[in-house]
């Protein structure tokens, strides 16, 4: 609302284009002496009077108090609702053009809860680029803009942070916000649905990375649980995606395909083609699972053709690992490490989770030429890009591979040793080093029957 002066001036020169007097705008509801004084900028209006007074002289609330016409707020959320879609469809650069157009249309307008969804999709778009640095300082401003605001309002912005670091390979530091997030929710009676399933679904992948396999099932048992108070079917298909990789960790492919299957129908109704892409690739993830190869091949291609056609670099490397490694144990050694190479020529902007990835794998093709010394040279570096991130599951693998490597050429204490460092990077079943887990919310866990 501006200073009294400014709406007095305001209510004065509509009443006068109006033809009103201060009595006829007083009607019976106020005095002629009140409209007076709060056009001389003496008293502050309440919302009360200048609801009345905006019925009165034929304006909006909005535009008595702001001066904006109510018109311009509305556009502008509809346009923000179209930046959205746009993005949706895959067209991130063509929607960060948009959002930073409304952006500046936001703060002209001085409409914070606008500019807080524009930096928002700025930071989605930044993360469908690859930038992941970007992403996190619009997230940032989003989440600095909406500091006043209840917590649930600003669990997207810390969401999208967690998921920029998360994707850099600070799985530790992104579990560390979304924890701290949800218990902070949990704790202050503030536990809404949609939120909470927004922090649980985002932090079922850094669990299973650190290999807190309990912590990210027990994420997804509360995220189901929660599910039938979610409106918002885009969520609750991410919520499913998400679930999809608990089920896996646990072997049950059957129930993870069921969660995916009906992710996949939901974005398909809904047009979102870079989520649908998402889809495909978990697909092809529990294909290659059940060494189902050829079907592992063509859902990771469909993948990727969709991602990098709409210019996804960050998730299209992604995918690029997955389906190298399903070549690889295809026999197509060749294929599978000039994919890597591509890969890899681009640096560790993409992740160290992901560098480290496409580096053990070009170590186990080696390792299964008989090229010892490059296999040994490609798992060390590999163990450098993990140790870095925390991931400790794959730590652990990677400390087998290159302990039976070394082995098997007659290096036993070095064995030892690098079997005794993957058996220090095992996390504690259902622990991460951040101490507890988070509190479950207020509902009882009989509520969890009712999950889908």
């Amino acid at each position: 609302m501006d200073e009294p002066a400014e709406i007095g001036r305001r209510v004065q020169r509509l009443r006068a284009q109006r033809g009103l007097t201060q009595r006829q705008l007083a009607d019976t509801s106020y005095t002629p002496a009140y409209i007076s004084t709060l056009e001389a900028g003496k008293v502050r209006p309440s919302e009360t009077a200048l609801r009345f007074l905006a019925e009165r002289l034929g304006t909006s609330y909005e535009e008595l108090a702001t001066g904006r016409p109510a018109h311009l707020a509305t556009q502008l959320r509809l346009d923000l609702t179209d930046a959205q879609q746009m993005l949706a469809d895959g067209a991130a650069d063509d929607a960060a053009v948009r959002y930073r157009e409304l952006l500046t249309d936001a703060e002209q307008l001085g409409l914070e809860p606008e500019q807080a969804e524009a930096l928002l999709g700025l930071g989605d778009c930044a993360i469908e680029g690859g930038d992941l640095s970007d992403a996190a300082r619009h997230f940032e401003a989003a989440e600095r803009i909406l500091s006043n605001e209840p917590l649930p309002r600003r669990a997207g912005a810390v969401r999208g942070r967690a998921v920029a670091h998360l994707l850099a390979g600070e799985l530790r530091y992104a579990c560390y916000l979304l924890e701290s997030t949800i218990d902070e929710l949990t704790a202050s009676g503030l536990g809404d649905p949609e939120a909470l399933v927004l922090l649980y679904a985002a932090i079922i992948g850094p669990y299973i990375d650190m290999g807190a396999h309990a912590r990210a099932a027990h994420a997804a048992e509360l995220a189901l649980a929660l599910a039938p108070q979610v409106n918002d079917p885009a969520l609750v298909a991410g919520m499913h995606r998400q679930v999809a990789r608990t089920f896996l960790a646990e072997g049950r492919t059957a129930d993870a395909d069921a969660s995916l299957a009906k992710a996949q129908t939901i974005y398909q109704q809904l047009r979102l083609t870079t989520d649908l892409a998402h889809c495909h690739w978990m697909r092809g993830y529990v294909h290659a699972q059940r060494a189902e190869l050829q079907a592992a091949e063509q859902e990771l291609r469909t993948a990727r053709s969709m991602l990098a056609a709409k210019r996804a670099a960050l998730y299209t490397a992604q995918v690029e690992v997955e389906l190298a490694d399903v070549l690889r144990r295809l026999g197509r050694h060749q294929e599978a490490a000039e994919l890597l190479a591509q890969l890899l020529e681009l640096g560790d902007r993409h992740g160290a989770v992901h560098a480290g990835g496409a580096h053990r794998l070009l170590g186990l093709i080696a390792d299964e030429r008989g090229e010892t010394e490059a296999a040994e040279e490609h798992y060390v570096t590999a163990l450098g890009f993990l140790e870095r991130s925390g991931a400790t599951g794959d730590l652990a693998d990677l400390c087998r591979l290159l302990g039976d490597l070394l082995r098997r050429t007659g290096r036993t204490e070095a064995a030892l040793d690098a079997y005794r460092t993957g058996l220090g990077h095992r996390a504690a079943p259902g622990t991460t080093t951040l101490g507890p887990a988070p509190a479950s919310p207020l509902w009882s866990v009989a509520d969890a029957d009712d999950a889908p």
